[in-house]
């Protein structure tokens, strides 16, 4: 069994801890193999343009690869933004870090703390936001709706814990 928590090490107490990304189903390895997969058929569909004299056609299925590479990488790039939520006992920290590092970071006091949705029928949730007093935060952006609404009965529990305060056990 654990010591009991002391009220002066509740800070350090993390109730609840979350990362969110951005999902991308194709990794890097499947990214290679699709542009060389494209560039070899480029290659064979544009050979009987070569073989006629329309030798400028490889040059646009050229240009077509090298897009869908600069496409993929542009994707990729956008998969380093991250969504940083981080819960104690006294305090509740969002940290939102776009593609290039920019880094923007909101500060709560959890017992001041209320999650706000809003959902459509067809759809689930879609939005999720963490507001205290005047200022509101969205979160979970890169969830699908069905992630979304599981992260809000996650955090809500989290959130619902960290108002009632570290526990001391009973002796």
């Amino acid at each position: 069994m654990a010591p009991p928590a002391s009220p002066e090490h509740a800070a350090d107490l993390q109730v609840f801890a979350a990362e969110i990304t951005p999902h991308r189903s194709l990794g890097r390895r499947g990214a290679l193999i699709l542009v060389a997969g494209f560039g070899i058929v480029s290659a064979a569909v544009s050979l009987p343009f070569v073989l006629m004299g329309a030798w400028p056609v490889v040059g646009f299925f050229g240009l077509d690869v090298a897009l869908l590479w600069l496409a993929l990488r542009a994707s990729f790039a956008q998969a380093r933004a991250c969504e940083r939520i981080a819960l104690t006992y006294v305090e509740l920290t969002i940290a939102k870090i776009t593609h290039r590092g920019e880094r923007r970071e909101w500060r709560m006091n959890p017992l001041w703390t209320r999650i706000e949705s809003e959902t459509d029928d067809e759809f689930g949730m879609t939005r999720l936001a963490v507001r205290e007093r005047r200022m509101a935060v969205d979160v979970a952006q890169a969830l699908s709706p069905p992630e979304r609404a599981e992260f809000a009965d996650a955090f809500g529990a989290a959130l619902a814990t960290a108002k009632a305060g570290p526990r001391r056990a009973v002796d």
